[in-house]
C-alpha cells in the first residue's frame, strides 16, 4: 500500500544518490536509501523499518526476473574470465589495433558498435564493454570514457531501434492507454511518429560520435582522458572499478587466439537473439503478429540467460577442446570471473530494493501529481512530462519504471487538452516520456544500467556517473529548448531536430573551449594517442 509522505517521500532515492556522490561508497548509500523507505513505510518504527528494508532485499533477489538477471551476470562473469585468461580479448585486440592503432580510432569504435548493437540495452553493455575494454585500454581511452561511450549508445540505440526488446513495451504501455481512451490510431504507428520527437535520445547519440571523434571535454571527463593520455593510466588513483579482471585472474595464458573471443561473443549473441525468438512464440507469433509481436512476448532475461550459459559453454569447449587450458585452470577462471560480479550484483539488488522503497512512499505519484494538478495550455505538455520524466527516473533509476508509470497520464493529458486531437502534441509527449524517461536514467548512480555500464567498462562507478551527467544534461538542456520552441508553436521535427542540433555542438564548443582555458588545456582538446607496435 502507498502512503502519502507528500515532499518526504523524495527522502530515500535523495538519501542514495547525495550520499553515493559525496561518500562515493554505493552500497553503504544505496543500502541508507532503501532503509530510510523501509522505515518511513514502517511508521518511522527503526526496528519495523529494518525489517521491512530486509524483506524488500529478500523479494527482490527472489522475483523471477531479476533472479534470471543475477545468475545471467555471474554467467557473463565467467565468460568473461574464459575469454580474458584463454587470451582471446588480448588476441581480439590485438588484431583490432593494427586498424584501430589511435585513441581517435578506439573511441569512434566503441560509438560504432555500441550503435550497431541496437537490440537490446543490456546485451550492448555487456558486447561493447567487454570488446572495448582492451582496444581503448591499448589507445589510452579512459575508462570513464569507454562507460560513457557505452551507457550513451545503449538505452538511447535500444529505445529508438525498429526491431529491439524495448519496442514490444513501448508499444504496449501506447497501445493500453489508445484502448482505454478509445483511440484507433495503431500503436505501433504512434509510436514510430513519437520517434522524432525524442530529442535527448537522438541528441544524446551525436553528442557521443563529435567528442569521441573530437577529443574535446568538459567536466571531469576532461581530466580523465587528459589523465589517460598522458599518463596511460585509464583509471585513476584508488578508483574502484566494478570489473577488476586482470586483478582477479591475472596475467592470461600464451597461445590465445581470436576464435576464443570471436565464437563465445557470437554464441552470446545469436543464442541471445534465438531465445528472445523462441520465448516470443516463434514462427507462430511472427505469422500473426510480425516480428513486432516476437519481441512484445519474447523473455529477455530468459534469452541473455541462455546466451550467456551458451557464452560460458563454447569458451570452456574451445579451452578444454585445443588443450589450452587443464580443467582446474579452466574452472579457477569460471570462479574469478564470477567473483568480479560480486560487487556489481550487490548494487543491484539495493537498486531494485530502492525502486521497492520508492513506490512504498509514494515518490513517482507525488512528482506526477506536482506536474498535472496545474491548468497548463497544450504546448506546453511535451516539456512538462519529459521534466518529469528525467526527475522520476533519475530518483528512482529506471527508465522502464518511469515509462510504466507516466505514460498513462501522459498520453490521456495530452489527448484531452488538445480536444482530443491525434497529432503533434500527442506524439511529442510520447517522445517526452520515453526521452526524460533515459536521461533520469542515465545519470542516477542507482540506475542498473548505469551500473552495468560502469561493470562491463571496468570503470569506477561514481566516476563514470560524474562523468557523464555533464554530456548527458547538455545534450538533455538542448532537448529542453526545442520543447520549448514546440511550446511556443513549432511543431515540425524536421526543423526542430536541425535546430536541436547546432544547439548542441553551439554548447558543446562553447563549453570545451571555457573548461580548455580553465584547466589550461588548449580547446578543452586531449592528445590522440597513437599505439605503438
Amino acid at each position: 500500500m502507498v502512503s502519502d509522505f507528500g515532499v518526504l517521500s523524495l527522502l530515500p532515492p535523495l538519501v542514495a544518490i547525495i550520499l553515493a556522490i559525496w561518500s562515493k561508497r554505493v552500497l553503504f548509500a544505496l543500502f541508507a536509501g532503501v532503509w530510510v523507505g523501509g522505515v518511513m513505510a514502517s511508521g518511522w518504527n527503526p526496528v519495523t523499518g529494518t525489517i521491512t528494508t530486509w524483506q524488500w532485499v529478500i523479494e527482490n533477489v527472489t522475483d523471477s526476473w531479476n533472479a534470471t538477471i543475477l545468475v545471467f551476470d555471474f554467467l557473463i562473469g565467467a565468460g568473461v574470465g574464459l575469454i580474458y585468461k584463454s587470451g582471446g580479448a588480448h588476441a581480439i585486440a590485438r588484431a583490432l589495433t593494427k586498424r584501430v592503432n589511435n585513441s581517435r580510432a578506439a573511441s569512434v569504435l566503441g560509438w560504432l558498435l555500441g550503435v550497431l548493437v541496437f537490440f537490446d540495452d543490456y546485451t550492448n553493455t555487456i558486447i561493447v564493454g567487454n570488446t572495448m575494454r582492451p582496444i581503448t585500454d591499448r589507445a589510452r581511452v579512459s575508462r570513464e570514457m569507454l562507460a560513457y561511450i557505452d551507457d550513451s549508445t545503449a538505452a538511447p540505440v535500444a529505445g529508438l531501434a525498429l526491431v529491439s526488446t524495448w519496442i514490444g513495451y513501448e508499444i504496449g504501455l501506447i497501445g493500453e492507454s489508445f484502448d482505454s481512451l478509445g483511440i484507433t490510431l495503431g500503436s505501433y504507428a504512434a509510436w514510430l511518429s513519437s520517434v522524432p520527437y525524442r530529442f535527448y535520445s537522438i541528441l544524446a547519440i551525436i553528442l557521443v560520435l563529435t567528442v569521441a571523434y573530437t577529443h574535446r571535454h568538459y567536466g571531469p571527463m576532461l581530466h580523465a582522458e587528459y589523465r589517460a593520455r598522458t599518463t596511460g593510466k585509464v583509471l585513476r588513483d584508488g578508483a574502484k572499478p566494478l570489473m577488476t579482471t586482470e586483478v582477479d585472474l591475472g596475467a592470461p595464458k600464451e597461445g590465445g587466439d581470436v576464435w576464443n573471443f570471436i565464437l563465445p561473443i557470437f554464441s552470446l549473441v545469436f543464442v541471445t537473439l534465438y531465445g528472445m525468438w523462441y520465448t516470443g512464440g516463434g514462427g507462430a507469433t511472427y505469422a500473426e503478429e510480425g516480428l513486432m509481436g516476437v519481441l512484445s512476448n519474447s523473455d529477455a532475461a530468459t534469452a541473455l540467460l541462455w546466451g550467456s550459459f551458451s557464452m560460458v559453454l563454447v569458451g570452456l569447449v574451445l579451452v578444454l577442446g585445443r588443450k589450452q587450458m587443464t580443467v582446474e585452470e579452466a574452472e579457477t577462471a569460471i570462479v574469478q570471473g564470477m567473483k568480479q560480479m560480486m560487487m556489481a550484483t550487490a548494487i543491484l539488488v539495493l537498486a531494485w530494493s530502492i525502486k521497492s522503497a520508492t513506490s512504498a512512499v509514494g515518490t513517482a505519484d507525488y512528482v506526477v501529481n506536482l506536474a498535472t494538478s496545474a491548468n497548463i495550455p497544450a504546448g506546453i505538455v511535451p516539456l512538462i512530462v519529459f521534466l518529469v520524466a528525467m526527475f522520476i527516473s533519475f530518483t528512482t533509476g529506471t527508465s522502464w519504471g518511469t515509462f510504466g508509470i507516466l505514460m498513462p497520464i501522459a498520453i490521456p493529458l495530452a489527448y484531452q487538452i488538445t480536444g482530443g486531437q491525434i497529432g503533434p502534441v500527442l506524439y511529442a509527449s510520447i517522445g517526452a516520456v520515453f526521452a526524460g524517461g533515459i536521461f533520469g536514467d542515465h545519470c542516477s548512480p542507482i540506475s542498473d544500467t548505469t551500473i552495468m555500464s560502469s561493470m562491463f567498462s571496468g570503470s569506477d562507478h561514481i566516476d563514470h556517473v560524474n562523468t557523464q551527467i555533464p554530456y548527458a544534461v547538455t545534450a538533455a538542456g538542448s532537448g529542453v529548448i526545442l520543447y520549448l520552441l514546440f511550446a511556443i508553436g513549432i511543431h515540425s521535427w524536421p526543423i526542430l531536430l536541425p535546430i536541436g542540433i547546432v544547439i548542441l555542438i553551439a554548447a558543446w564548443y562553447v563549453l570545451s573551449e571555457w573548461y580548455g582555458k580553465k584547466y589550461g588545456i588548449p580547446h578543452g582538446k586531449v592528445p590522440i594517442y597513437v599505439v605503438e607496435e
